[in-house]
């Protein structure tokens, strides 16, 4: 918990014991009743001594003891002028109706305290400081099967985003930003959490939704602040998966929805625009729709790098096959390389699930290891792909 946090609960907890205390004090049960003719008999014989004339109530001391009394207000013109005759002393104190004008203050103040707190959790919740930072990443490209062109490639930027400073002297900027395109579920997700700690850097994963929101401007404020975190933890990398949902090129003749992304969309800009040699933020957003991407927002000198992920070749999925059956022995009667060709065209995480799934068929059975029947039952199960024979 943090400081600010425990200090508005601590503020929040005084509060309410002091509205306890001015309620108890002032209407304490301190005072005994009498009844108004008790009041006049005493009255009369001159046994009052002060007075307190309240709305409904007429608070008393007397001359015989320490004791404070009540009684009911009578409420006639000539009460007051009464008792002044008896030679009472009239004494000014709290009424009810000053109770509730303290009550009102106190209430009116306690209401803005909670309504200051709601808005500051509000705008934690919708004003992007919620997003995450990763560091100590503990990612690194050997932990992606294959795709050893793209990794590579990767190095030389993760060099520079390592040694910044011997490439400035170069005359050569970092990138500001990369967009990594292809079909779902080939680790574009996991390539930038990779490039990020083979650069020993932080790392804040988003996603598209998170931008989105009911309320207007609200997007943009959220692109406000993540760029605001990213720039107070650098080296930093922000990554944005579905890309495509906040990035798609601005329609202006659009609804409220879709001025809303234009609104995102030129936040976006005038952040990256905002990025100098020495920003340290780096933005890598992955996209199965590159095409639909807004041009300005893509343009040299935004993002200045795009590497297509598509689905992995047959020695990729031969590296998956072997990585997703570390713990699963599969009979020696399948032949890797022929089932490595069956999977061709299917994304990694699909074969990650027939292999997850073939598992479970050999579970069921009661069998030691993987079969080939269990992996064909896996793919009509999962409708990802139909094997008959390898």
């Amino acid at each position: 918990m943090t400081k600010k946090r425990i200090t508005i609960i601590a503020t929040a907890i005084i509060l309410l014991i002091a509205i306890f205390l001015v309620f108890y004090i002032l209407n304490g049960s301190n005072k005994k009743y009498v009844t108004y003719t008790d009041f006049i008999r005493q009255l009369n014989s001159g046994d009052i001594v002060s007075a307190s004339i309240d709305k409904d109530k007429v608070y008393f001391s007397t001359s015989k003891n320490q004791d404070e009394y009540y009684t009911d207000n009578p409420e006639m013109p000539s009460f007051k002028e009464n008792l002044l005759l008896h030679g009472v002393t009239i004494v000014d104190d709290f009424s009810s109706d000053d109770f509730v004008a303290i009550f009102d203050i106190l209430f009116y103040f306690l209401f803005f305290v909670v309504a200051g707190i709601a808005l500051y959790k509000f705008s934690q919740i919708f004003g992007g400081n919620n997003f995450t930072i990763i560091k100590n990443n503990k990612t690194r490209f050997t932990d992606i099967c294959g795709m050893e062109e793209l990794k590579n490639d990767m190095n030389k930027t993760v060099d520079l985003l390592k040694n910044p400073q011997k490439y400035l002297e170069k005359g050569i900027r970092p990138p500001k930003g990369i967009i990594l395109e292809g079909p779902p579920g080939n680790g574009k997700t996991l390539f930038a959490k990779a490039l990020a700690g083979e650069a020993g850097i932080n790392f804040i994963p988003t996603k598209g939704a998170d931008f989105q929101s009911a309320v207007m401007s609200i997007g943009p404020q959220k692109i406000r602040s993540l760029f605001k975190k990213a720039r107070n933890h650098t080296p930093c990398i922000i990554f944005i998966d579905e890309f495509d949902s906040i990035g798609e090129r601005r329609n202006y003749t659009g609804t409220g929805i879709d001025k809303e992304n234009n609104r995102i969309i030129t936040a976006m800009l005038n952040e990256m625009d905002g990025f100098t040699e020495r920003s340290g933020v780096l933005v890598v957003g992955a996209t199965n729709s590159y095409g639909s991407l807004d041009a300005a927002l893509i343009r040299p000198g935004r993002f200045d790098k795009k590497y297509n992920i598509g689905n992995p070749d047959k020695q990729t999925i031969l590296d998956l096959i072997k990585m997703y059956s570390n713990n699963k022995k599969i009979s020696s009667e399948i032949n890797l390389e022929a089932l490595a060709k069956c999977f061709q065209g299917i994304s990694c995480s699909a074969v990650e699930t027939i292999m997850n799934e073939a598992a479970m068929e050999a579970e069921n059975h009661e069998r030691s290891e993987i079969i080939l029947q269990d992996i064909i039952d896996a793919g009509r199960k999962t409708n990802i792909i139909k094997i008959n024979k390898i």
